[in-house]
Parts: C-alpha cells; sequence; structure tokens
C-alpha cells in the first residue's frame, strides 16, 4: 500500500507540477462546449436537447489528450522495466497511475461541466445529473484508456492508433452518461442510467488493470 501511494502522489505531483495535461484538457473542454452553440444555433430548445450529449462528447475528446503520456514518459526512460520488477504488483502500478490520471484530468472535468450546462441551458436538476454522471464516468475513461495506452506503446502513430482503440470502448460511458441526462431533463428518473454507469465503472476497475499490466508486459518484452 505505501508502493501504491507513493506512486500515485508522484503521478499527481508530476502532472500538477507541470500542468500542462490539466490546463490543455480543460483548455479543450471548454472551447469545445462554447463552439457547439455556434454551429447548431442559439435557440434554447436545440441545446437543451442536445446539451448533454455535447459535453459529454466533448469530456471524451478531452481525456483522450493525456492518455499518450500515461505510459509513454515510464517507458522512455526506463521507469516502466523498474516497475515490472518491483515488489508492487503490475495490475497495482497501473491503478494508481490511472487514479493519478483521473485526479488530474477526469476529475477537473467533472468540476468544470456545471458551468459549462449553463451555457446549453440545462435546467438545475439536470445540472447535478451531469455532474454525477462525470463523476461517475470519468474513471472508466481513464481506466479504459490504460488499456489502449499501453496497447498501443511504441507505437509510431501512438496518438492514432490509440484514439481508434479506446474511441469505441468509450460509447457505453457515453451513452448511460448522457442517457442520465436526458432522462432527468424529461422527469423520468436517471437513477437506472446512473446505476448502470456505475456498474460500467466497477466492470472497469476490475478488468482493465489486468488487461493493461498485460499489454505492458508484452510491450517490455
Amino acid at each position: 500500500m505505501a508502493a501504491f501511494l507513493g506512486l500515485f502522489r508522484r503521478d499527481l505531483s508530476l502532472a500538477l507540477r507541470q500542468g500542462g495535461d490539466t490546463g490543455l484538457v480543460i483548455g479543450f473542454f471548454v472551447l469545445a462546449v462554447v463552439l457547439f452553440p455556434f454551429g447548431v444555433g442559439p435557440e434554447p430548445e436545440v441545446l437543451q436537447r442536445i446539451g448533454a450529449g455535447i459535453i459529454w462528447v466533448a469530456a471524451l475528446l478531452a481525456a483522450l489528450l493525456s492518455l499518450d503520456r500515461l505510459f509513454e514518459a515510464d517507458y522512455q526512460d526506463g521507469e516502466l522495466d523498474l516497475l515490472a520488477l518491483s515488489s508492487l504488483p503490475l495490475e497495482l502500478a497501473v491503478l494508481a497511475k490511472c487514479a493519478a490520471h483521473w485526479v488530474a484530468t477526469g476529475l477537473p472535468l467533472a468540476l468544470t461541466s456545471p458551468f459549462l450546462a449553463l451555457l446549453v441551458d440545462l435546467d438545475p436538476g439536470s445540472i447535478a445529473t451531469l455532474f454525477a454522471s462525470l463523476l461517475i464516468g470519468t474513471p472508466t475513461l481513464s481506466l479504459i484508456g490504460s488499456v489502449a495506452a499501453a496497447l498501443s506503446l511504441g507505437a509510431r502513430r501512438q496518438g492514432v492508433v490509440l484514439s481508434l482503440l479506446v474511441l469505441p470502448l468509450y460509447i457505453p460511458p457515453l451513452i448511460f452518461g448522457a442517457g442520465a441526462v436526458e432522462a432527468s431533463a424529461v422527469g423520468s428518473g436517471a437513477r437506472a442510467y446512473l446505476l448502470i454507469l456505475s456498474a460500467v465503472s466497477l466492470a472497469a476497475l476490475a478488468l482493465c488493470p489486468w488487461a493493461s499490466a498485460a499489454a505492458l508486459r508484452q510491450a517490455l518484452e
């Protein structure tokens, strides 16, 4: 546990000290949501109907921006080999790095979303549901992204390969996250969608570290 927490603090401090990844992710997220009303028109009815989807798609694309650096730096300087040889299981090392990635990128996306929801005229109830769905769903983005980052490690055009691998896997969180907000807006209740989204996150928590660790071992051979 001490090694796990140490790796988590190290990755989080590096991400926050540099600040580039977090700033880039939030900047892209804000700009993407701000630009959508210019493309689809400023009508409140249109924005309310597609607002949740806009914010969720922008969050998915923003989360992609820092995934290629999840393991790349450690792979290039040899620290990934040390992690694989250390007493800390590689699966727990992957989980620690995913947790640090979520705190540095996914959590800021969730915290920023209520302010952006005002731009697309979501009602207060839908804004609360949007925040809850992103808070529950963004860990899944980091966990699934770790698998794609590990599989594409060392590829010549890693960013392109990673995007092709991860975007189809992001569809379930997108469907249930945006669906929860839409259900809240029409008054049918978002509880079922949020429970399914929680189940997806728990499944990713159980499966993705093992898949990422297996891919990393293959890349290190």
